[in-house]
């Protein structure tokens, strides 16, 4: 016995040791858009083809999500352009800062950076080649003379300082109808006629495709995006052999590839790995499952956000709900705080959670968490008050503790209004968490983000239907639950 426990404690010894000798795999992040991926996904596959695990976190939202989760440590790597270094990551920078300058920069703050991969991808703006040759615009300055003209920008572009911002100020833009939107919307908006001029990537494939006209920049206002690889310091120690091959993709890509694995997703609708592997020289990866494995791996991790968040709003609103009911001045406060919680939009709240949690499920189950505190208090404070007083009046002449008139007699009779409480929540978080795939989260909002990227219906089909259908489940679950709750005498009076 003493010889079989030894053996035991040797082997998990043997497997602990292996275990702590294996490197993490590298954690590779991706913006939101489809250049950006491809580039992840070309990292991802060479890593691998040199025998290094790694990971690819696709579309995680805009700049400031990567650069955080970048500093946070979530991620090691992702694809970023020297002019976003420059106007957005380091503002105080000089705009025509070298590349050691830039390095310099990074370093206190514990990241590296690549050296440039081979191609610019520079922002720009476009409108329709025949519309700017009707009004005679080539350059942003001749947009002066066009006050009336509609502008639709990506969310990101509206916000940056090297976007419009900085672009109204220099070239003192008149135009009054500016709105942002998603930038593969744009695409369409421009090409629908709702807007007239967008924000463009250089290497965008729509620029042939919808044949657009890129103005020139004449006052210089956008500095030059070299496509690079930031990374964590620490990725060197950690594993020296990563950094040399991210390293070795400097100068790889030039303009004409980067715009044709573009094309190659945008327009062919082919997969970014698939892209990736070709340019790389490798065999494509064999897809893995089809429409239902997708199905059965997205609607565990959408069940695992919406189970988890509403579980544990359950335990801390039903106690607050009857704290708002027995104490009224306290019950204000409460139903103030959750109503605040409701009021802030849903996106921001994800992005609120990250320096708290970081990315990927974490941070977007605490978010539903708080969106699902208000239905279940305010429910619970209702069904409570709502109680007949003359039954409480009969408890408490039968000399019921308080305790046990609130588990045996209250809660009973408030038991549907607070299931409708808890069947709103329910609702609500089937929906908001499709947002969760913004920060890493995965679930039903992975494609529907995709599709709106790719311009795919289908893709966004994919998530929203099972999100539906989720979302109707849960309603008749708890609609079931009421029914088989709520005694019959009650079910027959409301029934008559």
């Amino acid at each position: 016995m003493r010889l079989l426990l030894a053996l035991v404690l040797g082997l998990a010894c043997m497997v602990a040791v292996a275990y702590a000798a294996t490197p993490p795999p590298v954690r590779i992040g991706s913006k939101a858009f489809t250049e950006s991926v491809v580039l992840g996904e070309i990292a991802r596959l060479d890593l691998h083809e040199h025998g290094i695990d790694a990971v690819h976190r696709r579309s995680l939202g805009g700049t400031r999500i990567l650069w955080r989760a970048l500093r946070h440590g979530d991620i090691d790597v992702y694809p970023e352009y020297t002019g976003t270094i420059v106007q957005e990551l380091l503002p105080d920078t000089p705009r025509g800062a070298s590349l050691a300058q830039l390095r310099a920069r990074l370093k206190p703050l514990g990241i590296g950076m690549t050296a440039p991969l081979g191609f610019e991808d520079s922002y720009a703006l476009g409108m329709r080649t025949r519309l700017a040759q009707k009004l005679g615009i080539s350059t942003i300055s001749d947009l002066r003379a066009h006050p009336d003209l509609a502008l639709g920008f990506s969310n990101e572009f509206m916000d940056r300082e090297d976007g419009w911002k900085r672009l109204k100020r220099v070239y003192r833009l008149p135009q009054t109808d500016v709105r942002g939107m998603d930038h593969a919307l744009a695409y369409r908006a421009l090409a629908s006629g709702a807007i007239v001029v967008t924000d463009l990537y250089t290497t965008d494939a729509e620029i042939p495709y919808y044949h657009l006209r890129v103005l020139r920049d004449d006052r210089h206002v956008f500095p030059a995006y070299r496509a690079v690889y930031l990374y964590r310091l620490d990725l060197a120690q950690r594993d020296p052999g990563a950094l040399a091959v991210l390293e070795h993709l400097a100068g790889r890509i030039d303009v004409a590839a980067m715009q044709r694995m573009n094309a190659a997703v945008k327009l062919d609708h082919a997969s970014e790995t698939a892209v990736a592997a070709r340019f790389l020289g490798l065999p494509a990866p064999a897809t893995r499952g089809g429409l239902v494995h997708r199905l059965l791996l997205r609607s565990g991790q959408h069940l695992i956000l919406v189970g988890i968040s509403l579980g544990l709003a359950i335990v801390l609103a039903l106690p607050l709900g009857i704290v708002a009911a027995r104490w009224q001045r306290l019950g204000h406060a409460v139903m103030a705080l959750t109503g605040v919680l409701q009021t802030v939009p849903s996106l921001a709240m994800f992005v609120f959670m990250i320096p708290l949690f970081g990315i990927g499920a974490e941070p977007a189950i605490a978010a539903l968490f708080f969106y699902s505190l208000l239905p279940i208090v305010r429910n619970t404070h209702a069904g409570l008050r709502g109680i007949d007083p003359a039954l409480l009046e009969s408890a408490a002449v039968m000399g019921l503790p308080a305790h046990v008139r609130l588990l045996q007699v209250e809660l009973p009779l408030a038991r549907r209004s607070i299931l409708a409480g808890i069947k709103t929540a329910a609702v609500i978080n089937v929906g908001t968490a499709t947002l969760g795939a913004l920060i890493g989260a995965g679930g039903y909002g992975q494609p529907i983000l995709t599709g709106i990227r790719l311009d795919d219906l289908g893709l966004i089909l994919e998530g929203a239907i099972p999100a539906a259908v989720l979302a109707l489940v849960a309603q008749g679950l708890f609609e079931a639950l009421e029914r088989a709750w709520t005694p019959r005498g009650l079910r027959r009076r409301t029934v008559h």
